[in-house]
């Protein structure tokens, strides 16, 4: 299933970033490596669903390519 990208690479480095964080806090309390496992993923796929809800992105839209004229 192929989902249109909507994350960013500057959020897309901070989730893996927060990924790290949430594993370290994983031998604290282990519920956050549900959080680490759900920033790992959105980051990877460059897809955030909560994003998709709200018609959010950080994702830089390539720009139309113009048509050259002969």
């Amino acid at each position: 299933m192929k989902f249109k990208e909507n994350v960013g690479k500057l959020d897309q480095y901070v989730r893996y970033f927060l990924a790290f964080v949430f594993v370290v806090l994983s031998f604290v309390s282990p519920w956050f490596i549900i959080g680490a496992i759900l920033m790992l993923v959105t980051a990877y796929f460059k897809f955030c669903i909560i994003y998709r809800i709200f018609g959010f992105g950080t994702c830089k839209l390539d720009a139309p390519k113009k048509e050259e004229e002969k």
